[in-house]
């Protein structure tokens, strides 16, 4: 069954690097399939009950490929670190099948490990539901939900959940919608935003710069007609003393 997992996950990392040449090539010379390796021994050791050989050993893979997983944290099937330096995903990360993420990834937890009224463990670290893309260097943090087919851009920081099929982005990560929903499925290396997905910020800065230049279109129109009244009351005014003078 193990050997069966291995298969799949070299053949995922092969449809979706284009740098991979080979079978081979994966297996020998790339860090986030070696991190898997000790990902599945451990998880295995882990729940058999040698937690403690389970942690040392992963700590024994994160050296060999600077990639942190706990033992306990769940990943589906055809998972794929690219590049891989970096990563963290912690104890309760739940992570399904099709899912890639990229360098200095981090699935974090933000909150104590057991309830301090109940005393029970919590989950704090995120679900990655199927087909999901994390950018390079973004920040998942909290026990929250990133939907089927979402895509975190590079260097975002996620703190909300995200519904499925769109891209967030930005620091706090924002939702934006690809205009063209089937496109949605595609994958997108690093997962940054398609052509055609608007960036809400950008938007609202575009909105923002059309109100100021209406704005400064009527003040001009004001300035102009004070000006114009200004010089009919002075006109008025030589007019009158004119006339008092003869």
């Amino acid at each position: 069954m193990i050997f069966k997992r291995f298969n799949e996950d070299i053949s995922a990392f092969m449809a979706r690097d284009p740098a991979a040449r080979s079978r081979l090539e994966v297996v020998l010379c790339y860090p986030g399939f070696h991190a898997l390796v000790f990902y599945r021994i451990t998880n295995f050791l882990w729940g058999i009950g040698l937690k403690v050989f389970a942690r040392w050993f992963s700590q024994v893979g994160k050296f060999f490929t600077g990639v942190e997983i706990h033992p306990a944290a769940t990943i589906g099937r055809r998972f794929v670190i690219d590049h891989g330096d970096g990563v963290v995903i912690g104890e309760t990360s739940e992570i399904g099948d099709d899912v890639t993420i990229y360098q200095g990834v981090t699935l974090g937890g933000v909150s104590p490990s057991v309830d301090s009224r109940t005393q029970v463990n919590r989950k704090r670290h995120p679900t990655l539901n199927d087909g999901a893309i994390i950018g390079s260097g973004a920040q998942v943090l909290g026990p929250i939900i990133i939907g089927e087919r979402a895509r975190i851009g590079a260097n975002a920081v996620v703190h909300r959940d995200v519904p499925a099929g769109v891209t967030a982005v930005g620091i706090p990560a924002r939702v934006v919608m690809p205009r063209d929903k089937s496109k949605a499925k595609d994958f997108v290396a690093y997962g940054e935003p398609v052509e055609g997905c608007p960036d809400p910020v950008l938007q609202t800065i575009e909105s923002l710069r059309g109100q100021v230049a209406a704005l400064k279109d009527q003040v001009s129109e004001m300035e102009a007609r004070l000006s114009e009244d200004e010089a009919a009351t002075a006109t008025k005014a030589v007019a009158g003393a004119s006339r008092r003078k003869s």
